[in-house]
């Protein structure tokens, strides 16, 4: 029988349709697509292709905007928001608008085309956790700024219009709806049981574990109660902690080892799938917050949103969270 699930952070209920199950490898991805190819703006050797780099980690003292980089930050050559001017935020009758001021980054995670966030060394991976952390400490200072949001495109069905391993930074003068219903939804729980409800999700999934993939002594990963999509995964500091950047710099080892991890897990399971991931932290001005808990969600491109989906605002997921996760944790990596 289907079941209703309720997602006690955004209220907002799922439904698992076990009359519609899938196994879990029914997900697998059978056939790759064909790469497109032909020259790639983010390779080792054609740095004047980009715009000039903002942040860089470099060998042997090589110069900027040259070859001998391990990662560059560099400004998205197609923003969605520019950095330059004021937000002039009017009113026309009753409808509101601003100027569209923000930031818009490339984060270049390797000067390799073929490497992946799944095949780079755990090293690497730090270098890239430790630049989200760089650039989101200098951003913050910009006033015009509430909120930052680290997201990376994996694929093609995901949104990635380069195959070159690469994440994105966005600084937005508002803070984003999804990112509002966290904190309320949060806020809520915590008016009224007076506990984080993150920091409750990790100690009752602690305790079942019926949902966990991996854990180490700083982080856990785990498949959400109520996932809106198939494989949904979420990565959270087991310590409360409500800001990424303020995450203390000797704990991305650890941070790379679980992500590292569980996305060896998704490409052996799975095939190497698309997929997306989201890094949500506080907003600008509000690192000390009680009740929310900054986390990673992880969202393979398994399956379409669909008419019911976009009319009624409900998510229908053909895997229970408890068998993907099982699935996930048999992958032999």
């Amino acid at each position: 029988m289907p079941e209703l699930r309720k997602d006690p952070i955004l209220d907002r209920w799922v439904i698992i349709s076990t009359d519609r199950q899938k196994r879990s490898s029914d997900f697998f991805l059978r056939e790759k697509p064909q790469t497109s190819g032909g020259f790639c703006p983010f390779c080792e050797g054609n740095e004047s292709k980009t715009p000039p780099e903002i942040f860089a980690l470099r060998r042997n003292n090589s110069t900027r905007n040259n070859p001998g980089w391990s990662l560059r930050v560099v400004p998205n050559r197609f923003p969605a928001l520019t950095i330059e001017g004021d937000l002039d935020r009017e009113g026309i009758g009753m409808y509101d608008k601003m100027n569209g001021i923000g930031a818009h980054e490339v984060i270049i995670e390797s000067p390799r085309h073929e490497d992946t966030l799944s095949t780079i060394s755990i090293a690497k991976l730090v270098d890239v956790l430790a630049a989200y952390r760089e650039r989101i400490v200098d951003l913050k200072q910009d006033k015009r700024f509430r909120y930052i949001l680290i997201f990376k495109n994996h694929g093609h069905s995901a949104g990635a219009s380069l195959e070159h391993s690469h994440s994105q930074l966005i600084a937005l003068p508002i803070i984003p709806k999804r990112v509002l219903e966290e904190l309320e939804g949060s806020k809520k729980y915590f008016s009224y049981k007076e506990r984080c409800v993150y920091c409750d999700i990790i100690h009752q999934e602690t305790s079942q574990r019926e949902r966990i993939i991996s854990e180490n002594s700083s982080y856990i990963a785990l498949s959400p109660f109520a996932p809106k999509a198939p494989f949904e995964i979420w990565i959270l500091p087991k310590k409360h902690e409500c800001a990424y950047d303020k995450e203390p710099p000797d704990s991305l080892e650890s941070l790379a080892r679980i992500l590292s991890e569980i996305l060896k897990r998704l490409d052996k399971a799975l095939g190497n799938p698309d997929y997306n991931f989201i890094i949500h932290t506080s907003p600008i001005g509000m690192d000390d917050l009680d009740h929310f808990h900054w986390h990673i969600e992880i969202m393979p491109k398994l399956t379409r949103t669909a008419g019911f989906e976009w009319g009624s605002g409900f998510y229908i997921n053909p895997i229970s969270p408890e068998e993907s996760t099982q699935f996930l944790k048999e992958a032999k990596i």
